[in-house]
């Protein structure tokens, strides 16, 4: 733009503050080496992650559950179960793998508590049936619970070491799974025992014998590790896991994810056979149920018989044998079919009595022997028993999963009421038809004895016996072949849950750990990671870096820039004058004189204020060289140090401070006893003597309003080294003597609060004609990126040192990297 327009009075307000993205980018792109060591320190502890886990595998298997499996099982057949439909039990399957009392079977079983261990090149791995030996423990003594060392000196001998850095160790009995200390001998533990010794110690109870197959090298170390059995159980079972298979909703798929696949198999395999047993055992109830009411009833008749054939005998010793005419026999086989059929009625009533006293007073119902078992048929109670034993026997499954007052129980608990009600009234109705029946047929038992009534009493009592043994012997054989009948069932029953595809180790790929996923994980997070806390940096970050960040700060125009520079005192145009630093100095001194024009200050001497927000921005060093730049553009220049509190321009021109500006203003020296004379043609100077108590109101005197005036009549160009605007107000009380200010703004250190200051005290007028000068500026960097003024050139080349407050860079390794963590 314009330099007129730029420097118009007329200033719009800054346009306010956003996020400084090409800033941003600039400063990720800036650092670059730090994000690629991140990468590379990412990639790296990924590296060695992916060779350090171990191989995770998933196996899986397919079951079977069907609703019924026995050929038996038909309308035919006397003795009746009905187990509900198969969605009823695959639900009941999927519950049972993942409880506690089925995965408790299955690692027992297994003995998953204990493992084969052998060093490997990072850790100890799990041998499992890969092992040389085989461990078998006395499960009602107590093993460690921690790991044992076997090292094999022979074949056929072996030591056992462990070390033990306390007295006593927790151990735990597997046989009721009981956990308890025992005392132990401290430090280093070494015993040897030969091979299927039996070995009895606190701490290891149990054999070590060589596994079939296998030969044990010498000197090879192993361990066994004994862990707690309720942690192994836990882990296994929330491990497995059970769906349905496809669209099938009688095959389920059982699958399991593990570092070892001969375990794996054996788990999958050992689940389904529990449960395949498991579920005959239950189905198998019913029939071993009524087997044993059958066997009681048979033995109750037995010994009946046995009487009879007693008495039989008895009675045939002592008297002749009869004949007997066709109508007595005819007579007496009538009678025997009436008993029998009285007998077959009462037996039902025992049972009808003995059911309906078992519903009344038990809560558990999977113990009712079959109805058929006495010759029962009718289909209401056979319905009814067989219900209520299948749901009872479902709450029984349930009660492992569920807790007590569950609604599942109650829900369960209603049916088995409903049933039971139901069953009692049919059960009643039922015994008052049995007990209609047999007076029935008593009456017609009465009638055929009392025509036997006129036979001699021997014969009488002969058909009385032959009677009962007859009785007996029917009952007798009866029972016998319903036990025959259910024990053909029970032998016949198969399992309703059997496996489609067992679990089987095929050379199955690993599916972890997932290396790929790993290094592309490092490779975001080392790149990311470091871009991140770049940002949350560059958002806290309170520094002005760049000149964009003061165009949205403040509507105060930018002067010129300060490259830096690295020079041994701050007289740089003076002893470096083809420098850049040299040329930016005179850049602004060319600009300034559009300030001095636009401000009508042409004729007489033209002051320049010179400030900044804290010390250590350059504003003395700025001061002493813009004071140069003018002296050696052939303009009687002065410098006036005014910075009474901190004073600083004497040191580089070789003179003292003993006498200063603050003699002249107390009255103590003339304007002769203060100004000296430089090296450097056109150029004089005021130091500012002794520090006053006082500064603010010498600054404020009348004595200081003469002197400005004086200087105006003297010289071509009055430079002021000024207090910091932003700690004192000294600067303040210089204004009114200032046609031109400039305020120093270095990059990276001038905090971005201290411009609010300055933008307050212009727009309220108390400073005027002000601009920035930036100072450590850097051309096209990270933070500067393509600002060019008309007026700007020879900067950005090399580096200055603040003189009066940093020292020279240290170039050694550590001081580098401290400078790049500053950077940030």
């Amino acid at each position: 733009m314009p330099q007129e327009d730029f420097y118009d009075t007329d200033i719009s307000e800054p346009r306010g503050i956003s996020f400084d993205f090409k800033g941003f980018l600039f400063k990720v792109l800036g650092l670059w080496k730090l994000i690629i060591l991140s990468v590379v320190v990412a990639l790296t502890i990924a590296y060695f992650i992916n060779v350090r886990k171990e191989n995770i595998y998933r196996l899986s298997s397919l079951v079977s559950v069907e609703s019924e499996q026995n050929p038996f099982f038909t309308a035919n057949t006397s003795i009746s179960f009905n187990w509900g439909g198969t969605s009823g039990k695959v639900g009941k399957i999927m519950t049972t793998v993942n409880t506690r009392s089925h995965n408790e079977k299955v690692v027992d079983s297994l003995q998953y508590y204990m493992n084969y261990l052998k060093e490997g090149k990072y850790r100890k791995v799990d041998i499992y049936k890969r092992s040389p030996f085989v461990v078998t423990i006395d499960k009602t003594k107590g093993q460690l619970l921690g790991q044992l060392g076997i090292r094999f000196t022979s074949a056929t001998t072996f030591e056992l070491f462990t070390e033990f850095l306390s007295e006593t160790k927790n151990v735990q009995r597997y046989s009721d799974k009981v956990k308890f200390d025992v005392n132990v001998p401290l430090g280093p533990f070494t015993k040897t025992y030969k091979v299927g010794e039996v070995i009895n110690l606190p701490f290891f109870n149990g054999v070590i014998s060589p596994r079939d197959g296998k030969v044990i090298a010498p000197d090879t170390v192993f361990f066994i590790q004994f862990l707690n059995f309720d942690s192994v159980v836990n882990q296994y079972k929330n491990a497995v896991k059970i769906s349905a298979y496809a669209t099938s909703t009688s095959v389920l798929s059982l699958s399991l994810v593990g570092k070892d696949k001969a375990k794996i198999v054996d788990y999958l395999n050992s689940t389904t056979a529990i449960l395949s047993r498991s579920e005959l055992e239950k189905k198998n109830l019913y029939a071993t149920n009524t087997i044993k009411f059958i066997d009681s009833s048979l033995n109750a008749v037995n010994t009946d018989l046995k009487g009879v054939v007693s008495e039989m005998n008895a009675f045939r010793k002592q008297n002749k044998v009869f004949d007997i005419d066709l109508e007595i026999t005819d007579l007496s086989s009538r009678l025997q079919v009436l008993d029998g059929e009285k007998e077959a009625a009462k037996t039902k009533i025992n049972y009808l009595n003995s059911l309906e006293r078992y519903l009344s007073t038990k809560t558990d119902y999977t113990k009712i022997a079959a109805p058929t078992s006495v010759g029962i048929e009718e289909r209401n109670i056979l319905t009814s028993v067989s219900k209520i034993s299948a749901l009872a026997i479902e709450r029984q499954s349930l009660e492992y999963t569920q807790r007590e007052g569950s609604p599942v129980f109650k829900d369960i608990d209603r049916q088995i009421t409903a049933e039971k009600n139901v069953l009692l009234e049919t059960l009643s109705a039922t015994k008052a038809t049995l007990g209609i029946q047999i007076n029935t047929l008593s009456r017609k038992i009465a009638q055929l004895e009392s025509e036997l009534g006129g036979l001699p009493e021997d014969q009488q009592q002969f058909l009385k016996i032959q009677r009962k043994m007859d009785m007996s012997q029917q009952a007798y054989d009866v029972y016998l072949a319903k036990r025959s009948e259910a024990a053909i069932v029970k032998a016949a029953n198969v399992s309703d849950i059997s496996a489609i595809d067992e679990a089987k180790d095929v050379g199955d790929v690993p599916i972890g750990p997932n290396t790929t996923l790993n290094y592309m994980m490092a490779l975001m997070g080392g790149f990311f990671v470091p871009i991140f806390l770049i940002f949350i940096i560059f958002l806290l970050d309170h520094n002005i870096r760049s000149s964009d960040e003061i165009e949205k700060l403040s509507s105060i125009p930018i002067l010129g820039l300060l490259g830096k520079y690295n020079y041994k005192n701050n007289l740089v145009v003076y002893e470096k004058p083809k420098s850049p630093i040299a040329e930016s100095f005179r850049a602004i001194r060319s600009s300034m004189q559009f300030i001095l024009k636009r401000n009508g200050a042409t004729e007489g001497g033209r002051t320049i204020m010179i400030t900044s927000s804290v010390s250590g921005e350059g504003k003395t060093f700025t001061s002493i060289n813009m004071a140069t730049v003018y002296a050696l553009s052939g303009k009687k220049t002065i410098l006036l140090g005014l910075d009474l509190r901190k004073p600083k321009i004497f040191g580089d021109f070789e003179i003292t401070n003993e006498k200063g500006i603050v003699n002249y203003l107390i009255g103590d020296s003339t304007f002769e006893d203060v100004v000296f004379n430089t090296h450097i043609e056109n150029l004089d100077i005021v130091p500012s003597g002794p520090i006053p108590p006082n500064p603010s109101e010498l600054l404020m005197g009348d004595h200081m309003k003469h002197l400005i005036e004086r200087l105006r009549g003297e010289y071509d160009m009055i430079i002021l080294d000024t207090p910091p605007l932003g700690l004192v107000t000294d600067a303040l009380e210089l204004t009114q003597y200032a046609d031109a200010s400039i305020f120093m703004v270095r990059l990276d250190y001038t905090k971005k609060g201290m411009l609010s200051l300055i933008n307050a005290k212009y727009k309220a007028g108390e400073v005027k004609n002000i601009s920035f000068v930036l100072n450590f500026y850097k051309h096209k960097t990270r933070h500067n990126y393509g600002y060019g003024y008309g007026y700007g050139y020879g900067y950005g080349y090399g580096v200055y040192g603040d003189s009066y407050h940093e020292k020279e860079a240290n170039n050694s390794v550590w001081s580098r990297i401290k400078r790049l963590f500053k950077r940030v």
